[in-house]
């Protein structure tokens, strides 16, 4: 590939708030650092910042060793969740001075502050450090200008009084915000919330639909369609008499723990005692393909101009989930599923779940769900995608 001469000009230019270099890849930490920081923008050019690997501090190109594993390796830089909200990031591999380098661009993020491991890094001429307190708020001001994701829109009808704020700094603060920087943290809990992106960036503090979605007093007032409908059917049909039935609301960790329950109580486990010496006890249906798909219907379903809720329907011989929303961004009705392929409606929302403890590693939960069910033995996961909805069928096992 053609080195291009933009490229060419920072990369002569040396080190600087848009460009780090790098010898080797093995400093995986330090790259994450850079990326964390150009996504920032803190000098905000609103220009990408490059990362050149193979080329020494003195901008000596010593090269690297580039294969297909390696690329991979880079561009999961961007989606594995370690840095949040999700910066977009390309990775290339050139030769230049007849050496093979790998060059990381990284575009400024439309919601910052970026965090990598609950801290906010950010480029200060040649030098990628820790954001201060003010550095922090200037990143938050910025959001002002972007074109927001609907999940940090304002909601203009709700006020700071309607978080549940205690809740906030006891459950879900903790686990957004390194340890030692929360230790050191002597801001605002305004400043915090606005921080984490749970309210607009200035006075007075207007709620986010993420806000009111995690931590809202009674988050259905402003979001209708904030719950789940759970339906158990005594048979396989819509018409059959009904066994159960419940809507599940409130905070999204109050659902996911409702929820998780309920999934638990209806599994039944079939006991074998004729296949083996010892008792085998398998469930009709593996619990964490239950969790990894009901988790990705919460994040990636609309909140935007519906009333609808996620529905659970159960029945004798299998279970449909069905969100509203149909694929979104990269991800298309023929490469859905596809590993690799993700993009995300929610990005802020997904973050709040991993910070939560509910995602692991993002991009793979359709896998593993599918992973879960083979190995259980139960029938092939099952797709019906719409532009409105998106609807897995989960069979039972015979």
């Amino acid at each position: 590939m053609t080195f291009p001469v933009e490229l060419e000009a920072l990369l002569n230019g040396g080190e600087s708030d848009r460009v780090e270099l790098k010898q080797a890849i093995s400093d995986r930490s330090g790259i994450r650092r850079a990326i964390c920081a150009f996504a920032n923008d803190l000098p905000d050019h609103r220009l990408p910042g490059v990362v050149f690997l193979g080329v020494k501090d003195n901008g000596e190109v010593c090269g690297v060793d580039v294969d297909d594993e390696v690329l991979t390796t880079l561009s999961q830089f961007g989606k594995n969740g370690n840095i949040t909200p999700f910066p977009h990031l390309t990775v290339n591999k050139y030769e230049y001075a007849q050496k093979q380098i790998i060059v990381l661009k990284v575009e400024p993020s439309s919601y910052p502050p970026v965090r990598y491991e609950g801290r906010v890094w950010v480029r200060t001429g040649p030098v990628t450090q820790l954001a201060t307190y003010q550095e922090e708020k200037r990143l938050s001001e910025k959001r002002r200008f972007a074109d927001l994701p609907f999940d940090i829109h304002p909601l203009t009808s709700a006020e700071l009084s309607d978080l549940d704020i205690d809740r906030f700094r006891r459950e879900y603060l903790p686990n957004a915000i390194d340890q030692e920087i929360l230790a050191q943290n002597k801001r605002s809990v305004e400043d915090q919330l606005a921080s984490l992106r749970f309210t607009t960036s200035e006075p007075p503090y207007t709620p986010t639909i993420l806000g009111e979605l995690i931590v809202g007093k009674s988050p259905g007032d402003f979001i209708p369609c904030d719950y789940v409908q759970f339906l158990r059917i005594d048979g396989d049909k819509l018409t059959e008499p009904i066994k159960d039935q419940k809507e599940i609301e409130g905070p999204l960790p109050d659902i996911l723990r409702e929820l998780e329950e309920t999934i638990k109580i209806n599994i039944s486990i079939a006991t074998d005692v004729k296949s083996s010496e010892t008792e085998i006890r398998q469930p009709n249906y593996p619990l964490v393909a239950l969790q990894q798909l009901t988790r990705n219907a919460i994040i990636h379903r609309t909140y935007e101009g519906t009333h609808a809720p996620i529905r659970i329907t159960w029945f004798s011989d299998r279970i449909e989930i069905q969100n509203p929303g149909g694929p979104f961004g990269q991800v298309r009705k023929d490469n859905f599923g596809s590993p690799g392929i993700t993009d995300y409606r929610n990005p802020n929302l997904a973050e709040a779940m991993k910070n939560m403890g509910y995602v692991q590693r993002f991009g793979v939960g359709i896998q593993i769900a599918e992973d879960e069910l083979r190995k259980n033995g139960n029938p092939k996961l099952e797709f019906e995608l719409e532009d409105n909805h998106v609807l897995a069928t989960v069979r039972a096992k015979a």
